[in-house]
């Protein structure tokens, strides 16, 4: 009994293998040492192969032999209590099967997606080119289409191959048009020249453009009636100065002239912002009233201010004896008509335009939502201030004699224009640097995504003011899988998908199953992004784009 026994420890100690029984895997445990459970790993491929982590072949079949040997000893010994060792119910180890991860290749992304246009322009071909591929219908990014079509890379890329022989000649291709497309750029005043005089001489068949219309109405109108206001009175106030010699009249000649100026220089930027975006330029050009606005500030502040204090300061240093000041108040009289009737214009359009956006006359002046009629606006309230500072001090020097009162009042018309032009600079400013909204504004943006039931929470959200009214919202979005899911079921069969589950009996059923829904449920997630997109604008017309990042 001895000399069995000895074989016997000597197979239990250290013992760890496993007895296939079925899909469960039996391990005898030893009377000698504790128990040591060792789980397995089975890794399926996608071709349904399967390989043993942990165990192979041999070292099962191994301890099996080895089990039948021990046992065997025992029953020639008959001894009770290794028996009853052995008649031990087995331990159940549960078995973890995982796919095998997938390398993917270069030769996967010929199944991507690719537009017409891109199709076209990368890879050297005709629209005609493309009619004989297959087209795939997938869901639009663009709000004023559903569904556009596509094409399969592969199939692009195989077409041109075919059209052009080889890579080589399609790279030669490439190149004599990224040549031709530089040459053009250096050519394009050239090539905007003779597309105008194309025109002058044909006609322009394309309808009438909206820019024309916008000096109509709204900021367009206030500006237009301001630089003809303006220049009438820099004409007559000119020539005040000549025959008088008065420096505060020069003074508000000068402020005239500059008002002028820069009223014609927002005219420029109402027209160039009416321009539709472009490539190089995806958001537009609504910044140009603020670019034009700034300008204006500083030009106001250097030919305005700056000429003013001069002329005052000169007046000061070297005084002369100043005549008749007749016409001077006769024109300054007809001047503080007409800036008084370019302010009230000013003010009405300000007025209505802030009811509109539900703000106050002093909040849509300060937060410059429109630049163009912030500078007619400041503008004008500085001319009537400035007119009546002039009038002042030369009817101070009228009554005197004392030519110091008219180059005091140099000064005050140089300090005010200095004063308007740095709010104009410091307001555009801000404007172009791209501030915030209004927290109210932003707090009513958030709550309309965390009441939406897609929608678990929201983070890092930035609501930008690109001028003119146009917002950019951008937020990451932890969207509820569940709700995602629960959406797409809403829309399926469910009888019949149920048959597909019970279908399902091997692992490439199982994992086609899975790519074909899970494509699909992320599809349902694009369209519940373009959903709350679609709601943010509706609800608020200011958000003119949409940034949803999936968290």
């Amino acid at each position: 009994v001895r000399c069995q026994a000895a074989p016997l420890r000597r197979a239990c100690h250290g013992w760890q293998a496993s007895m296939k029984s079925g899909s469960l895997f039996c391990i005898l445990p030893c009377n000698r040492l504790p128990v040591q459970l060792m789980s397995q790993v089975r890794v399926y491929t996608s071709n349904g192969q399967k390989k043993d982590l942990g165990s192979e072949d041999k070292s099962v079949s191994a301890p099996e032999e080895t089990v039948r040997k021990v046992g065997t000893g025992r029953r020639d010994t008959g001894n009770a209590d290794q028996k009853q060792t052995f008649l031990k119910e087995p331990i159940q180890v549960k078995v973890k099967a995982v796919l095998k991860k997938r390398e993917y290749g270069p030769k996967y992304t010929q199944n991507n997606f690719i537009t017409g246009v891109r199709a076209i322009n990368e890879f050297c071909l005709k629209s005609s080119d493309l009619d004989q591929l297959r087209k795939i219908k997938r869901r639009s990014p663009h709000d004023d289409t559903e569904t556009f079509t596509v094409y399969l890379r592969s199939d692009v890329e195989a077409k041109s191959l075919e059209v052009w022989g080889s890579p080589e000649a399609l790279a030669r291709e490439r190149k004599r048009r990224k040549e031709a497309e530089i040459k053009y750029r250096e050519n394009l005043f050239r090539n905007q020249r003779l597309l105008k005089e194309y025109r002058e001489f044909f006609g322009n068949t394309k309808p009438r453009s909206s820019a024309a219309a916008m000096f109509f109405k709204g900021p367009g109108k206030v500006v237009m009636v301001a630089i003809c206001i303006n220049g009438l009175n820099f004409f007559f106030k000119l020539l005040a100065w000549v025959y008088t010699g008065s420096a505060s009249m020069f003074s508000e000649a000068i402020h005239s002239l500059a008002d002028t100026c820069n009223q014609a220089l927002l005219a420029l930027g109402i027209s160039q912002s009416a321009r539709t975006p472009d490539p190089s330029h995806p958001y537009g050009f609504t910044n140009m009233r603020y670019i034009a606005s700034l300008i204006s500030g500083v030009g106001i502040f250097m030919m305005g201010a700056g000429l003013s204090w001069y002329h005052g300061i000169m007046g000061l240093l070297h005084p002369h004896p100043i005549e008749s000041l007749l016409w001077a108040y006769c024109i300054l009289a007809g001047s503080l008509v007409s800036e008084g009737a370019t302010l009230l214009v000013a003010i009405n359009e300000i007025r209505r335009s802030a009811r509109a956006k539900g703000l106050s006359f002093y909040q849509y002046v300060v937060q410059s939502r429109d630049p163009s009629t912030n500078v007619v606006l400041l503008e004008d309230a500085a001319a009537v201030l400035s007119v009546a500072v002039a009038a002042t001090c030369m009817g101070l020097t009228s009554l005197t004699g004392n030519p110091y009162y008219d180059s005091v009042g140099s000064l005050g018309v140089g300090t005010l224009l200095g004063t308007v032009s740095a709010f104009l600079i410091y307001s555009n400013t801000e404007a172009l640097l791209g501030r915030s909204i209004q927290p109210e504004q932003l707090q009513r943006l958030t709550e309309l995504l965390e009441s939406d039931p897609v929608v678990r929470a929201i983070h890092d959200v930035k609501a930008t003011d690109m001028g003119m009214s146009k917002v950019r919202f951008k937020a990451e979005v932890d969207f509820d899988g569940r709700v995602v899911t629960r959406s797409y079921l809403e829309k399926q069969d469910i009888e019949q998908l149920l048959q597909e589950i019970q279908q399902v009996k091997t692992l490439e059923e199982l994992e086609a199953f899975m790519l074909k829904h899970g494509e699909n449920i992320i599809d349902t997630l694009g369209a519940e992004v373009d959903r709350l997109e679609k709601d943010l604008k509706q609800r608020n017309p200011d958000v003119r784009h949409v940034d949803l990042e999936i968290l």
